[in-house]
């Protein structure tokens, strides 16, 4: 049996996905599974053995492609093509995602109900699966479909991210035998973003009870010069991956780690992946759809504390603001409390 999953989101969105594959696998521990995503986002599925090949596709957006980007996706559809699939999940909800779907060869083309989903796409699908979208996290909208057809657990299982695929951090290894907290303070998304001045007063309140502290950030300039700031303002018991981190280097961090705090990133669920206790802030964000899945997690967003009317007063880039460092800080003493494993 060879069954193909489809999901061209972002790369958290990625490590959503393993429930599904994993309960798969787990179902038919002879299917040849492969996963198709965006480019850049097959790095963090690295950590999925269940998975047997991971395809990419382009550029999503059409201005930061080239040529070699539509002749490599024109190859890819065809590989599709010629290719036979047993089932084909479709779960991304967008057109480009669906063009590939229906390149698949299969008798067995599934999808979910969405708004998106017009009425020109339906007769390529076999199978569309109804999903409630309300209050529901995306790991078990990413599973109903593949959940209904392959008669799967009715609950999905944890995130993957095998020990086996984690790759030690070398850098200042001599002491991370001591306990230390990761700091995760980058995203991309600016209306995800805590202000920098509330990170240095929780870093300041933090080097009271935590020894020491991993600033983790991703590649790019701007987010690696941000933690050298940091690094220099509170001295050597912090220290920066400097982008230089892979996902399987963060992961092995995060499963040595005592706690994780951070924003609503691909890091907080690697962090969950790696079941490392978390701290996560959110502000637009919707919290149900995107919570730190099957971990221990304290979640801190203004909703909890500020009424319906005070929400609405606020403008959705600005909720982030009405965080104060105060409440962060009480989770983390809290997750600072669980034992070491």
């Amino acid at each position: 049996m060879r069954i193909l999953f489809i999901k061209l989101r972002h790369i958290g969105d990625s490590l959503l996905l393993t429930p599904t594959i994993v309960a798969t696998k787990a179902k038919f521990p002879d299917a040849e599974i492969w996963v198709l995503v965006r480019k850049s986002c097959d790095a963090i599925l690295a950590g999925c053995p269940e998975i047997d090949r991971i395809l990419t596709t382009a550029n999503p957006d059409a201005a930061k492609r080239n040529h070699s980007d539509w002749i490599a996706d024109i190859k890819l559809a065809a590989l599709l093509r010629r290719t036979n699939f047993d089932f084909v999940f479709e779960l991304t909800d967008n057109d480009r995602a669906r063009f590939f779907a229906i390149a698949a060869q299969t008798k067995a083309r599934c999808t979910n109900k969405h708004r998106s989903l017009r009425w020109f796409w339906r007769p390529f699908f076999h199978r569309v699966c109804h999903v409630n979208r309300r209050r529901e996290h995306q790991v078990v909208r990413d599973y109903v479909s593949p959940r209904e057809v392959l008669d799967l657990p009715t609950a999905p299982p944890l995130m993957r991210f095998a020990g086996t695929s984690m790759t030690p951090w070398q850098d200042s290894l001599e002491w991370l035998e001591t306990r230390f907290c990761i700091i995760h303070i980058h995203t991309r998304w600016p209306r995800k973003s805590w202000p920098i001045d509330r990170w240095e007063m929780l870093i300041a309140s933090l080097l009271e009870f935590v020894p020491r502290i991993v600033l983790s950030c991703g590649p790019t300039y701007e987010e690696i010069e941000e933690n050298k700031r940091l690094c220099a303002k509170f001295g050597n018991r912090i220290v920066s991956t400097g982008g230089r981190a892979s996902w399987s280097q963060l992961a092995w961090l995060l499963k040595h780690t005592a706690f994780f705090v951070g924003v609503d990133t691909a890091a907080m669920h690697l962090a969950a992946a790696c079941e490392c206790p978390s701290v996560a802030l959110f502000g637009p964000s919707p919290i149900h759809e995107y919570y730190p899945w099957k971990t221990k997690s304290w979640v801190i967003r203004p909703q909890d504390w500020l009424n319906e009317n005070e929400v609405q007063a606020v403008p959705r880039d600005e909720l982030m603001a009405e965080i104060p460092v105060r409440r962060v800080l009480t989770a983390c003493r809290e997750a600072w409390t669980i034992p070491a494993e």
